[in-house]
C-alpha cells in the first residue's frame, strides 16, 4: 500500500492539511481495498492551526518509509523552516521519496532548496513573494499545479485537490482517480489554470507620473477602436517615446496595458450582468467576438462562458 505523510508545521491552514488527508484515505481501488495508507506527521506533537490546535500522531520519523510526504501552507509562509524539518526533508528526497507541496507549503519547500532549478507555483496572491526570495525557482502563478516527477507544487486552496487527483491517477491510473473525484464532487481535470482566479484590481497606473492623465483616458475609452498612433495622439507624443515612456514607468507596452485592462473589464462584466458575450466584448473594445474570445482565453485560460459560469 502506498503511505502519504502529510506534515504539519506550525500555523498549518487547516484547508490544506485536510485536502490531502480526506482524497487520498477515501481513494479506493477497483477491489475495493484502500489505495493508500495516510500519516500526519509534526515535528512537535501539538500543532498551532489557527482556530484550533491539533495533535499530530507521528513525529519526524513517520516521514521516513513513506513513498509521498505532502507539505501543506502555513498562515506565515517566511516562518522559518527548522533544522529538524529542512533535514527530514532533504533525507526524503534523497531517497526518492515524491514530495509535493500545496499553496504556500512552496516556501517550506523552497527553503529545503529542492526547489531550486526548478519551475514550481504556489497561491497567486503569494507567487511574487516567492519569486523574490527565491530566484533560483522559476515561479509560474497561472497554473494550478507543477509536475517536475519527484518534487510537484500546487496553487492555492482548491489547487491543491486538483493535485491529488493528479497524483493519484500516476499511481494507479485515470479509473480510480476518477472514482476519488467523484467522491470530493469536483471534476478530475479542471478546464484552465490558476490564471482565471487572478484578479488584477490595479492596471500598473503610477500615481503622480506623466502617464497618469493618458492612462485614465484609456480607462474611459476601453470601448473604441483604438490604435497606437491614437494613443500616441491623445498623449502628444511620437508612437516610440509613446512605447519608450510606457515601458519605463508600466513595464508594459501601450497595446499590452489596453488588452489587460479590456480584460479586466470583461471580467466584471461577465460577473456582474447577464449580457451576452458578443455584446461585452464589443463594449470593452473588440472589433469581433472572435478576436474578444482568443484574448480572454490567452489571458485567463478559460472561455467567457467558462469563467462566467465560475464567477457569476
Amino acid at each position: 500500500m502506498h503511505t502519504v505523510a502529510v506534515l504539519a508545521l506550525d500555523q498549518v491552514i487547516p484547508f490544506d492539511l485536510s485536502t490531502p488527508i480526506e482524497v487520498f484515505a477515501r481513494t479506493r481501488l477497483p477491489d475495493g481495498r484502500p489505495g493508500y495508507q495516510v500519516r500526519v506527521c509534526a515535528e512537535q506533537p501539538d500543532i498551532d492551526a489557527g482556530a484550533f490546535s491539533l495533535r499530530a500522531p507521528w513525529g519526524l520519523d513517520g516521514l521516513e518509509g513513506a513513498d509521498t510526504i505532502i507539505v501543506p501552507g502555513t498562515a506565515d509562509p517566511a516562518a522559518p523552516l527548522t533544522p529538524a524539518v529542512r533535514d527530514a526533508l532533504r533525507a526524503a528526497a534523497k531517497g526518492g521519496t515524491r514530495i509535493a507541496s500545496i499553496c504556500s507549503g512552496a516556501f517550506p519547500l523552497a527553503a529545503t532548496g529542492l526547489l531550486d532549478g526548478l519551475r514550481a507555483t504556489t497561491h497567486w496572491i503569494a507567487a511574487g513573494l516567492l519569486a523574490a526570495a527565491h530566484p533560483d525557482i522559476e515561479v509560474d502563478p497561472d497554473v494550478l499545479y507543477v509536475d517536475n516527477g519527484q518534487i510537484l507544487t500546487s496553487a492555492g486552496a482548491a489547487a491543491g485537490l486538483d493535485l491529488c487527483l493528479h497524483m493519484i491517477r500516476s499511481d494507479y491510473g485515470s479509473a480510480v482517480a476518477a472514482d476519488a473525484a467523484r467522491l470530493s464532487v469536483v471534476p478530475l481535470e479542471r478546464e484552465g489554470g490558476q490564471a482565471q482566479f487572478i484578479v488584477h484590481d490595479h492596471i500598473p497606473t503610477p500615481r503622480g507620473s506623466a502617464l497618469e492623465p493618458l492612462l485614465a483616458w484609456l480607462q474611459d475609452n476601453l470601448s473604441r477602436d483604438l490604435t497606437l498612433a491614437d494613443i500616441a495622439a491623445q498623449a502628444g507624443v511620437s508612437t516610440r517615446t509613446l512605447i519608450r515612456r510606457f515601458r519605463e514607468q508600466t513595464g508594459v507596452t501601450p497595446l499590452q496595458w489596453l488588452h489587460r485592462a479590456r480584460i479586466r473589464q470583461a471580467q466584471h462584466l461577465l460577473e456582474t450582468t447577464r449580457h451576452s458575450v458578443e455584446r461585452i466584448g464589443a463594449q470593452v473594445g473588440f472589433g469581433s467576438p472572435t478576436a474578444f474570445r482568443d484574448r480572454f482565453r490567452r489571458t485567463t485560460g478559460v472561455s467567457p462562458q467558462t469563467y462566467r459560469r465560475s464567477f457569476s
